[in-house]
């Protein structure tokens, strides 16, 4: 059952006002979700490609940036799509990204990721893995968690493991993996997370690879009841109530609750304490996301473990507004990778 609303969490203004291309595009977010979920539980998958039709990988740079699908594990099956830029100084530090979409929608090779990647690797100078993880329901928890932290696997290999990544081909730069970085969106920024817990409890399973920071973009957790931003943005876009709900029981193992630690973020946080390994943390908060109590209890669970936790606060920002580069939100948050990524962030 839902907390009973109070005085100071009454439904008010649930968006900023945006151009009315973004506004579209923001609804049509929204609606693919709702379009492709069955009755039954179900995601109608060839609905969703319709709708979401992915884009194909270029070897020719687009705005600076080139891109090719890879084979992470041919056994699962499992892939993601590398960005990098053109021209690029070797070797370039690597970005190992998730994707949003509440663990069930979207894809590397969706429209939206594939920009937003493109731009995160130009602005970074990075590489961008962008991970192409299996999906709920049909593949619930850990798959995801599996998949992230196989591709951080991969790139810990080098030419002379089997199975190889292959030869570069002409134009892609050496990845430098001793700065890797994790990042991710909405269920995107928890897979991230578990994949840095992971990591961090045994690191020295890794010959090649350093984990140097987490960026968690508006990160997906949860719980059984309604914080006072879920029932103050009842109605805001992207995210509702209904809608992640039906993600959580679609994602979670059969007969879990949100006290798992795939939802709740104190017991995601369980075991990190004792992890010297586990990066620092920048957690992006908006201030029209319904989903921000959650991540503010997420960076509240990590600095009780001890963890270097810093928060970017955008107070006009939607859920998933960096995909929007029309916000001037989307580019600050770029120039924030860029700095983290450089080792330059300031304090402020």
């Amino acid at each position: 059952m839902g907390e009973a609303a109070d005085p100071g969490t009454a439904k008010g203004r649930v968006a900023p006002p945006m151009p009315w291309r973004t506004r579209l595009a923001v609804l049509a977010a929204g609606y693919v979700t709702d379009a492709t979920r069955r009755a039954d539980g179900t995601v109608n998958r060839r609905l969703l490609a319709v709708l979401d039709k992915g884009v194909a990988a270029s070897a020719a740079p687009r705005n600076g940036v080139a891109s090719r699908d890879v084979d992470v594990d041919p056994a699962v099956p499992l892939r993601a799509r590398l960005f990098y830029p053109c021209p690029a100084p070797a070797p370039v530090p690597v970005v190992l990204f998730f994707h949003g979409g509440g663990f069930a929608y979207l894809s590397a090779a969706s429209p939206a990721y594939d920009a937003a990647c493109r731009r995160i690797a130009r602005y970074a100078g990075a590489a961008v893995l962008s991970v192409d993880y299996r999906r709920a329901p049909e593949h619930r928890c850990p798959a995801a968690y599996d998949d992230g932290f196989s591709a951080l696997r991969f790139l810990d290999l080098d030419a002379s493991d089997p199975p190889s990544p292959g030869p570069p081909p002409p134009g892609l730069p050496a990845l430098d993996v001793s700065r890797c970085f994790l990042a991710g969106d909405s269920a995107g920024g928890n897979i991230a997370h578990h994949v840095a817990r992971r990591y961090a409890l045994a690191p020295s399973a890794f010959r090649r690879v350093r984990v140097a920071g987490l960026v968690a973009i508006q990160p997906f957790f949860g719980g059984q009841e309604r914080t006072p931003a879920e029932l103050r943005l009842d109605g805001a876009p992207i995210v509702s109530v209904p809608r992640t709900d039906w993600m959580w029981r679609a994602f979670l193992p059969p007969g879990a609750d949100r006290a798992h630690e795939a939802a709740s973020a104190d017991a995601a946080a369980e075991g990190v304490d004792a992890a010297p390994a586990f990066p620092p943390v920048t957690v992006v908060i908006g201030g029209y996301d319904p989903l921000q109590d959650w991540q503010r209890r997420y960076c509240d669970a990590l600095r009780a473990k001890g963890k270097d936790v810093r928060v970017l606060e955008y107070p006009d920002a939607i859920h998933a507004f960096y995909v929007f580069p029309e916000f001037p939100e989307a580019k600050d948050l770029m120039l924030r990778i860029k700095e983290i990524v450089a080792g330059t962030e300031s304090s402020n």
